[in-house]
């Protein structure tokens, strides 16, 4: 009768034991997940974060720096819209003119005709329009350019029609002005129409051209 109750008790023991293994497993998972905590907890803490006064000076000065930027391209703005409003009331009739020339070019070549009767009814009425249409291109700001015999060429304002030989004008000057030429202002409208000369020619090559 006493044996099975030895056995009991063992049992009793052992299952004991595995209770207490049980115990202290849990407390050392316990233990260790508390160890954990912390670490995550620190990993994920945010940075340092900066003093409001800082934050607030770098705010001001993001924003101050934006206002300024704007000022500037409001001020380019101002100036650029002012430059084309005043371009366009110097050359807004720039297209109406240049239209306007050939019927200059046709009225002086008349009066060149009418000129050899100065004393004429026709030549007295030429001249009238012809100071008339003077004053109205002074009012537009309109002039001509500058290109007489003799005068130095000019590529910018000058256009060579053809080249000539000249024993009287040096190489390179204008013999004679085949058509005027206008500006508006700094802008040219048409240039001259000029013969270039290529200087005198030798003797040599006058008897070559006349032999051939």
């Amino acid at each position: 009768m006493q044996e099975p109750m030895q056995d009991n008790e063992e049992v009793k023991i052992e299952d004991s034991s595995a209770e207490e293994q049980v115990t202290e497993t849990q407390d050392e998972t316990q233990e260790s997940s508390q160890e954990e905590v912390p670490q995550a907890a620190d990993d994920a803490a945010p940075a340092e974060e900066l003093d409001p006064w800082e934050q607030l000076e770098q705010e001001v000065a993001k924003w101050k720096d934006q206002a300024i930027r704007t000022a500037a391209e409001l001020d380019n703005y101002r100036k650029r819209m002012s430059r084309e409003k005043l371009d366009a009331l110097r050359f807004g009739n720039q297209g109406l003119l240049e239209e306007l020339l050939p019927v200059l070019d046709n009225f002086n070549m008349g009066m060149q005709a009418a000129a050899q009767e100065k004393g004429s009814m026709l030549f007295m009425g030429m001249e009238m329009v012809n100071k008339q249409l003077s004053e109205f291109l002074s009012s537009q700001n309109v002039e001509e350019v500058t290109a007489e015999d003799g005068g130095e060429f000019d590529p910018k304002i000058h256009e060579a029609l053809s080249q000539e030989a000249s024993a009287e004008i040096e190489q390179g000057k204008i013999v004679r002005v085949m058509r005027k030429g206008y500006r508006m202002g700094e802008r040219l409208l048409r240039p001259s129409n000029v013969v270039v000369s290529t200087g005198a020619v030798d003797a040599e090559e006058e008897t070559e051209s006349e032999s051939k």
